[in-house]
């Protein structure tokens, strides 16, 4: 299935270019008080939804995809955990350009390590980037997003995929400079994720997927996540090993080489092998 929330939170399937409005399987959703809890509420309960979702299909309304704005396919995930450095090419390209990537941010993922990118910066396809600081350098980067399907600990790359939700397209937006990446990478509207969420067991294999980044229609990023440098299941593994992983949480899994700013005016269209095309219009405050 590919979901997606649009317009006023409503949520849809996607077939084709077809948005369909099952939102009243929502109604199924478990109530919860104070203190609420720290998941997507959606995600944790899918694989229940599911049959709900599908019957709702017949009979529900319908909208052109076009027609519709397109939110952030997941709402409230609790964490966004985001890989630096995780293709060969980037690292190689960073580390050859100092004036723009700074020392202290070169290094290899396994040193480097994980870090995290604030919730309120989250955004879906059909809103905008907007440039919070113009006299920085501000740039674009495509990302494989896993969204994680049920709480993980400490689990194994063996059985990290079974612990996936589904799969979406995310950019990274990152302000260049020496600060630590969280704060150049939270500012509002610069974790972009859409168009939508295609379910993990309609994308098996998260191993070998094309993806392709222009802007203006300028191609500026082009690899395949078969050059990941720990892939999806490894950085699960890794990622679970510092923190636990809830339904929800989205793993940003890397940019590949390629990234270059954006300005004002410009159109970010993105494209990962079978999930779809996010573009987004990118605008200064």
């Amino acid at each position: 299935m590919k979901l997606c929330f649009f317009n006023d939170n409503r949520l849809g399937l996607v077939e084709a270019n077809t948005v369909y409005d099952v939102s009243e399987a929502l109604r199924q959703l478990p109530t919860s008080g104070y203190p609420y809890p720290q998941t997507d509420a959606l995600i944790t309960n899918l694989e229940q939804l599911t049959p709900e979702i599908i019957r709702l299909r017949e009979g529900a309304s319908s909208f052109p995809l076009n027609e519709v704005t397109l939110l952030s396919p997941v709402a409230n995930p609790g964490k966004i955990v985001a890989a630096p450095v995780n293709y060969q090419a980037h690292l190689d390209e960073a580390i050859a350009d100092p004036a723009t990537f700074t020392r202290a941010n070169v290094r290899k993922i396994q040193e480097t390590g994980l870090f995290l990118k604030a919730t309120s910066s989250l955004i879906g396809a059909g809103q905008q980037v907007v440039i919070g600081l113009p006299e920085r350098r501000t740039d674009h980067e495509i990302e494989l997003v896993a969204v994680i399907g049920k709480r993980a600990k400490n689990v194994s790359a063996r059985d990290a995929l079974s612990y996936v939700a589904g799969y979406s397209i995310g950019l990274d937006i990152t302000i260049r400079g020496p600060e630590e990446r969280s704060l150049r990478k939270s500012l509002d509207t610069y974790t972009v994720l859409g168009p939508w969420l295609v379910t993990a067991d309609e994308l098996s294999d998260p191993h070998a997927l094309e993806m392709v980044l222009d802007i203006n229609g300028e191609k500026r990023q082009h690899a395949n996540t078969s050059d990941l440098i720990m892939d999806v299941a490894e950085l699960i593994e890794f990622a679970s090993q510092y923190y636990t992983l809830e339904p929800g949480d989205l793993l940003f899994t890397g940019t590949p080489e390629g990234v270059a700013p954006i300005v004002a005016g410009d159109r970010i269209n993105a494209r990962i092998d079978n999930i779809g095309q996010l573009s987004v219009d990118v605008v200064q405050s």
